[in-house]
């Protein structure tokens, strides 16, 4: 029963922990759902060295890698690694065109190095850096789910999203994006499957559709 199943590996957003998945149900006769988690880079670890040591933690062949926002950057280098049955992305980007302005602004200005990123510890603070809202009206829930809170990482998570810039697109890529993100405006993103009213958070917040939705997109 069980090499019949699909696997499908999940990945947080940055700083966030895999509980962000806790509403995602998929058939349990068709689909075997895995959450994998962030861990502290080492000092000066690239995206491809993180992603290859990520890899690793993928136990099954041709399974199924989903990543939202800065997990959904990783996941894309992932693949560059491993073979997946497909890729999907949610609330992300897939090149540096799709970043926002203020993103590049960052990246040029080098604006990110000044973020106070050692008062991580609060979380609206850290509500703002990873879902792109303030946390005041969902305080406990944003504690729960931002519990990656390393000032190492981060730092490189903010390096390494301003300087996002895949050299290879992968083949199939299915990116999802909510019509009202505020993180990665979907005016921005090339070919992807919009969600009405969905915002950066929809993960959590809309998961329902990506129960109805997630069967078939996968399968297809």
């Amino acid at each position: 029963m069980e090499d019949s199943l699909v696997h499908v590996y999940l990945m947080p957003g940055m700083a966030a922990n895999p509980s962000i998945f806790k509403s995602i149900k998929l058939p349990g006769n068709k689909f075997k759902i895995h959450w994998l988690e962030w861990f502290v880079p080492d000092k000066g670890m690239s995206l491809k060295a993180y992603a290859i040591k990520m890899c690793a933690m993928i136990k099954h062949p041709k399974s199924v890698l989903l990543g939202v926002s800065f997990g959904g950057m990783l996941v894309q280098e992932m693949a560059q690694y491993m073979d997946f049955r497909k890729v999907i992305v949610v609330s992300s980007v897939k090149s540096k065109a799709e970043l926002p302005k203020r993103m590049l602004f960052a990246k040029y200005t080098k604006v990110h190095k000044l973020l106070p990123t050692g008062l991580v510890s609060n979380v609206e603070l850290l509500a703002k850096y990873a879902f792109g809202e303030t946390a005041t009206k969902r305080l406990a829930l944003y504690e729960e789910y931002l519990s990656v809170r390393d000032k190492r990482y981060i730092d490189w998570a903010i390096d390494q999203i301003i300087n996002f810039n895949p050299k290879k697109k992968v083949k199939g890529l299915v990116h999802i994006q909510g019509e009202k993100d505020s993180v990665f405006p979907i005016k921005n993103i090339e070919k992807c499957i919009p969600v009405k009213n969905g915002t950066h958070t929809m993960i959590i917040h809309r998961a329902k559709w990506f129960n109805e939705q997630l069967p078939t997109i996968i399968l297809e």
